[in-house]
């Protein structure tokens, strides 16, 4: 028997980010019931991205607080709206940033994970949010906003996984794995005996990293300036590793001598825009491939016509290229059948009331990823 959007406002535990460059306070809020096409899921689990954090302090667009970020998760669904026929109560699953209508010329293309309906598509909050909080409506972030108890997503936004999967590990699955092993396998199309690049080593470098081993690269050079990180390459599979400190030329030159005139594939896992222009000129001439898999809104990138005039080929990807309801059923199924390394992400695992700490160990690089349980014991 389905739960329909009938059911009662819920009151729950929600971090909401009042304003830019400000802490996180844990509030009770509102959750409305779900409306047409929309499923209220319970959140078990959510990770901290690097791109909550960018949103908090570096893009602080002022017209977009108060809102509740978080977009990395696992849960539970706990009602449905009208209209939904995917879903039931009880189902497990990881509410996606990309939506996958399957109506769109862009969902019916395999040459794109876009979505026209999705939120991205006209701002990063969802204007008409179920969330309120002392009277105050509070946005919602990339359409998921997981920093919260319970949420509430359209049904084209989710994707439903294994009953049998652990929510508490799965739920990066919905933004750091996909977003750097698709990059490499999906985007990048790294093949066999290749040489590769990757430009960071935050959870999205490293799942990269771990995508390109995947896809059978011979060498794998990790660059970071966090010389802390190169061990925890090595596990996801990097077999060289280069910190741009230890050299007084640029490192797209180090790599060039290194690998006879470049990489086959760098992918650049920062977001920013001088490092997306080393990665590019890392990559050799004739057919290098450079993938920008880093976000940011903020400058413009730059490089010279020749680097392109001469082969190479620059491009980006979102969510690693994945179809959200296709491709994230699957990635959990590879991790259930060990074909995949999830756990090796997970360096803390902390209470929703601890997000602060949880931004601070990101801000400062001492975490690759926090899982955030909004249900301590």
């Amino acid at each position: 028997m389905k739960t329909l959007g009938l059911c009662q406002v819920i009151k729950c535990k929600a971090a909401v980010a009042w304003e830019p460059n400000k802490p996180l306070v844990i509030e009770d809020v509102e959750v409305a019931p779900p409306q047409a096409n929309e499923v209220r899921i319970k959140i078990v689990a959510t990770g901290m991205c690097h791109t909550d954090l960018y949103i908090l302090f570096e893009s602080m667009k002022k017209e977009s607080f108060p809102m509740i970020l978080g977009h990395e998760a696992a849960g539970i669904i706990e009602s449905v709206g009208p209209g939904v026929t995917e879903f039931q109560p009880g189902d497990k699953v990881i509410p996606l940033f990309i939506s996958q209508c399957r109506e769109c010329r862009f969902c019916k293309s395999p040459k794109t994970n876009q979505c026209e309906k999705g939120w991205i598509e006209t701002q990063h909050v969802l204007k008409d949010s179920r969330f309120t909080c002392k009277g105050k409506k509070i946005e919602q972030f990339a359409g998921t906003s997981t920093f919260s108890q319970y949420t509430v997503v359209n049904q084209m936004a989710v994707a439903k996984i294994d009953p049998s999967a652990p929510l508490d590990k799965v739920c990066l699955i919905g933004c750091g794995i996909c977003t750097g092993y698709g990059a490499a396998v999906n985007t990048a199309k790294v093949e066999p005996g290749s040489t590769c690049a990757v430009f960071g080593l935050g959870a999205v470098g490293l799942a990269a990293v771990m995508g390109c081993k995947a896809a059978g690269a011979k060498k794998i050079f990790a660059v970071d300036i966090n010389p802390e990180k190169f061990e925890k390459a090595k596990v996801f599979g990097a077999t060289d590793f280069v910190n741009p400190k230890d050299y007084d030329k640029p490192i797209s030159q180090v790599l060039a001598e290194m690998t006879n005139g470049g990489v086959d594939y760098s992918l650049e896992c920062v977001g920013n825009v001088e490092v997306m222009r080393s990665a590019l000129e890392s990559c050799v001439k004739g057919w290098g491939i450079s993938v920008v898999v880093g976000w940011t809104e903020l400058h413009d990138v730059a490089t010279r016509p020749v680097q392109l005039i001469a082969g190479r080929t620059w491009k980006g990807s979102m969510f690693g290229g994945f179809k959200g309801k296709d491709g994230v059923p699957e990635m959990v199924k590879a991790y259930l059948g060990k074909k995949l390394l999830v756990d090796e992400f997970i360096t803390h695992n902390m209470t929703l009331d601890q997000v602060n700490d949880a931004i601070e160990l990101m801000k400062h690089g001492k975490c690759i990823r926090t899982v955030l349980n909004p249900f301590p014991q």
